[in-house]
C-alpha cells in the first residue's frame, strides 16, 4: 500500500497517538480523515484526527506584535518553521494478517513511524469491516469534539461508500447511532443535528 505520507508519530499510547508534521505539509490532514500507520509485516493500527494543533514560539509573538511583515517574513516563518504542527489521532482499529477489527491496537506504534492519510478505498475496507464497531470509541470519548468528528468522518465516509457503489452503507451508520445512543437522547440529537449539515 501507498498513500500519502502525512507526519511522523511523536507520540502514543493504546487508545491514540500524537503526529507530528511540518506546516508545508498541513494541506493534506484534515479534521475527521481516517489514517494508517503500517508497522510491522501485516499490522497497521488505523485512527481518526480529532485535533490539529499548531503552537506559537518566540519568532511568532515577535512577528505578531511588528508592524507591517512583509509578505516574506511570513511565508519563511509557515514554510520553514521548526516548530511542529501537531495532530490528535483517536485509535479506531488495527489490521493484522490481512485481518481488520475494530477493536483497540495491541499495541501502539512506535515513535518517528510514519503515518498516512487512508485513500477511498482504504476508507471503505475499514469501515465496511464488522458493523459499525469503531462508533465505540468515538462516542466514549468525551473529551473530544464529537459530535463534529462524526459529522466530518460520516462526510467523507458516505462519498467514498458512494464512489465505490455501496448507497446503503451511511443509512446503515444512522442506526447504528441511534442504537448505540438510544439512551443518551440529548446527545444522540447533538450528534443527528451535526449530521444533519452532511
Amino acid at each position: 500500500m501507498s498513500g500519502i505520507e502525512i507526519g511522523r508519530l511523536l507520540r502514543s499510547g493504546t487508545s491514540g497517538f500524537v503526529i507530528g508534521c511540518r506546516v508545508n505539509q498541513l494541506s493534506a490532514p484534515s479534521f475527521g480523515a481516517l489514517v494508517r500507520v503500517p508497522l510491522e509485516e501485516g499490522y497497521q493500527v488505523y485512527g481518526l484526527i480529532y485535533d490539529i494543533h499548531i503552537d506559537d514560539d518566540g519568532l511568532v509573538r515577535q512577528l505578531i506584535t511588528a508592524q507591517d511583515v512583509p509578505d516574506e517574513v511570513l511565508r519563511d516563518n509557515r514554510e520553514n518553521r521548526n516548530v511542529p504542527v501537531e495532530i490528535g489521532v483517536m485509535a479506531l482499529g488495527y489490521e493484522q494478517a490481512g485481518q481488520i477489527s475494530h477493536l483497540l491496537p495491541p499495541r501502539p506504534p512506535l515513535s518517528l513511524d510514519a503515518i498516512y492519510l487512508c485513500s477511498d478505498a482504504e476508507m471503505v475496507r475499514f469501515t465496511s469491516a464488522g458493523r459499525y464497531g469503531y462508533f465505540r470509541h468515538i462516542l466514549r470519548d468525551q473529551d473530544k469534539p464529537v459530535e463534529e468528528l462524526l459529522a466530518a468522518h460520516l462526510m467523507a465516509a458516505r462519498a467514498a461508500h458512494q464512489a465505490a457503489g455501496d448507497q446503503g452503507w451511511y443509512q446503515g451508520a444512522l442506526q447504528e447511532l441511534i442504537r448505540l445512543m438510544r439512551d443518551d437522547y440529548q446527545r444522540l440529537i447533538s450528534v443527528l443535528s451535526a449530521v444533519s449539515e452532511i
